[in-house]
């Protein structure tokens, strides 16, 4: 592996959260020499890192909400929200588009914190066990932000040691994609071997979550066998870590029921009211896709066109779940047609149950997953398909389990999803996995990585069957420009993406 020290100006300065659940008690991270002495100390430091993922700058609003805009899911509601979001939504934007720039440093902040940990781990008196469990989380805490960065910008900077020297930062150079993907694939390796078997808390890492994370990334690389044997390997050991799908899809969107979920791989937990001082624990995925003008303040940026909930089948509980057609406003409950803003249905899941939040739907206690079990079986669906040259009763059960859950409606039984039908081919099959992760993941920030892996862009965004077009869309849009003002400090970062000269 290329091995260099640092991107730009990042600050070893983080928030740390220094309990099992993540309660926030900030600390200041000081070079690792100064500060780690115990075991206590380096989880500290990545519990920093995971402080830094839940926030308005990654997961709380820029990076989220980005991958959500780029799909062919969400609209840039209304046209007065800020036009970096609508540039994001219809491949307008350039370098210095704001949500880009905002969630980049953000990025490397979580990985300098992260590297941080590791060297604090290599530092302090402790058996080789726990050395390696600490290791092995701060390592995919690292490869969980690669992975992201890699996806959407190509070839960058790919940083595994310690900032200890600023002036180092303002010369290095680009990593070529492969070989991020191969320290991806390293660190993930290394937590398979050495993360715990279970986790209470999903907002700390298992094996079973580095090997999901493995079974995503070779999806991505098309590297079916890997793929398909990580994925399957999780489903087979689903009872050692505890997953299983929720009775009820309406639970996985009600804040005060995630806390040790079953079908939580990993996910970045928010804490109410709780917040710090780089925006850590400002999340605005309520307010965003919330109902503008109506009794519980949303905002309105994120809401599909019509043709994407005419895309939803109506006796899908899914929808009734991930959709709301009608809200409060002045006390009345009032429908779309009548909604005083963006009149279409908006997205249900993250404002009907967040849980405590402010005005404005801000702050809330949900719990967003990067992984859950759902998507560990429709991955292993997918690759299985492709390794086998078809589906076979394996995969189609992977998908049934999906289409049961969806069918109990809050107990009451539905005959909408239908199971499988057999004997599909190849194509057809992987094309209702596709069309199966569109609904069960539906504004979970998943599509977009779905569009690009699969090469969907010229015929969801322009083909004659789009459910939300999108002429701008090129080929080069499958990656996003480097943010304009780190090319500007460090010009070893050049040339940039293709498109966005």
């Amino acid at each position: 592996m290329k091995k260099i020290n640092i991107l730009s100006l990042i600050l070893i300065l983080s928030i740390i959260w220094s309990c099992t659940d993540l309660e926030e008690k900030p600390l200041g991270l000081l070079a690792p020499e100064g500060f780690f002495n115990t075991e206590k100390d380096v989880e500290a430091a990545i519990f920093g890192a995971y402080g830094r993922m839940a926030s308005d700058p990654y997961w709380g609003r820029r990076m989220s909400f980005c991958l959500m805009y780029r799909s062919d899911m969400v609209s840039a509601g209304h046209p007065g929200i800020p036009s970096q979001r609508i540039q994001i939504d219809n491949f307008t934007n350039d370098a210095n588009n704001g949500m880009v720039t905002i969630f980049w440093p953000r990025a490397y902040d979580i990985i300098s914190a992260a590297n941080t940990a590791i060297e604090g781990a290599n530092i302090i008196d402790i058996d080789e066990e726990k050395r390696n469990a600490l290791i092995a989380e701060a390592r995919f805490a690292r490869a969980s932000v690669y992975f992201n960065l890699v996806r959407l910008f190509g070839d960058i900077p790919y940083i595994e040691a310690a900032v200890t020297d600023p002036e180092a930062m303002t010369d290095i150079s680009k990593t070529p994609e492969s070989e991020v993907y191969q320290g991806i694939i390293e660190d993930l390796e290394f937590g398979k071997q050495h993360l715990p078997n279970y986790v209470k808390y999903r907002s700390r890492p298992s094996k079973g979550s580095a090997a999901t994370m493995l079974a995503d990334v070779y999806l991505t690389l098309e590297n079916w066998d890997e793929a398909y044997g990580n994925a399957k390997w999780v489903i087979d050991n689903a009872a050692m870590f505890d997953y299983a799908l929720e009775a009820d899809y309406q639970d996985l969107f009600n804040a005060t029921k995630q806390d040790g979920m079953k079908e939580h791989i990993f996910v970045v937990d928010f804490l109410g009211l709780m917040n710090g001082g780089g925006s850590e624990g400002d999340d605005v995925w309520a307010s965003m896709t919330g109902i503008r003008g109506s009794d519980v303040q949303g905002w309105g940026a994120a809401v599909p066109i019509m043709s994407i909930y005419e895309s939803f089948d109506k006796d899908d509980y899914r929808t009734s779940v991930s959709w709301d057609t009608e809200t409060l406003i002045g006390g009345v409950m009032t429908p779309y047609t009548d909604f005083p803003n963006e009149k279409r249905p908006h997205i249900a899941k993250y404002s009907r149950f967040m849980g405590t939040s402010t005005s404005g739907l801000r702050y809330t206690d949900f719990n967003y997953w990067y992984y859950r079990y759902a998507d560990v079986l429709l991955m292993a669906a997918e690759a299985g398909c492709e390794v086998n040259g078809g589906p076979n009763a394996e995969l189609e059960g992977y998908v049934n389990q999906i289409r049961t859950r969806a069918r109990n409606a809050a107990g009451v039984m539905n005959t909408v999803p239908e199971d499988v039908t057999s004997g599909l081919s190849k194509e057809d099959f992987i094309d209702l996995v596709i069309e199966e992760r569109r609904i069960e993941l539906c504004f979970e920030a998943k599509r977009w990585w779905d569009i690009k892996r699969r090469k969907l862009g010229q015929e969801v965004f322009k083909g004659p069957n789009s459910i939300e077009p999108q002429p701008n869309f090129q080929d080069f849009h499958y990656l996003l420009p480097l943010p304009q003002d780190e090319l500007d400090r460090n010009p070893n970062l050049l040339p940039q993406n293709q498109g966005y000269n």
